[in-house]
């Protein structure tokens, strides 16, 4: 009886060591996890602001850049650009007729795997090139990202006015 005594509370001691071992590792890997997530939402985080500078400095080039190849920009009131040609011909085109002057607001972003998501908002002003006159500027836009070769794109965006146009 002695030594069943002795092998159930040996086994019992290697399972608790066994469980506690466990609670390590799935905190290790919950943290480890957390880590990548927040370097991941970092990098798309520089994306938006390269993004920014592209429509503060009006960088057609850099805009196209910052999309994946099959990229889809959708802006109000404008026919959708699908792929990087048409991307940059959208953005050249834009660029020609007004000058912006704006900053971003990070409401929230979703990775999962290779694919993320941004809401945000924008504000500040629009010079109209052709009238010479600015005009406040607000947006809301929606972001779906796509990392290709251990970069984050631009795979879709979107955007609308949050105030109507007079």
């Amino acid at each position: 009886m002695k030594k069943i005594g002795i092998a159930l509370l040996a086994l019992f001691f290697m399972a608790s060591c066994n469980e506690k071992d466990n609670k390590e590792i799935d905190g290790d890997t919950t943290q480890k996890v957390e880590i990548m997530q927040k370097q991941e939402k970092e990098k798309i985080e520089a994306l938006l602001s390269e993004y920014k500078k592209s429509l503060n400095t009006s960088d057609a080039k850099l805009a196209q850049s910052l999309y994946t190849k099959d990229g889809i920009f959708m802006p109000t009131e404008a026919p959708s650009a699908i792929g990087s040609e048409n991307i940059l011909k959208s953005y050249e085109y834009i660029f020609s007729q007004i000058q912006l002057n704006i900053e971003f607001f990070i409401e929230e972003i979703e990775i999962e795997n290779d694919f993320a998501f941004a809401t945000t908002s924008s504000e500040g002003t629009t010079l109209i090139r052709a009238a010479g006159d600015t005009i406040p500027e607000a947006n809301r836009e929606l972001f779906v990202f796509e990392k290709v070769d251990d970069d984050w794109k631009i795979a879709r965006y979107m955007f609308n006015k949050t105030s109507p146009q007079k």
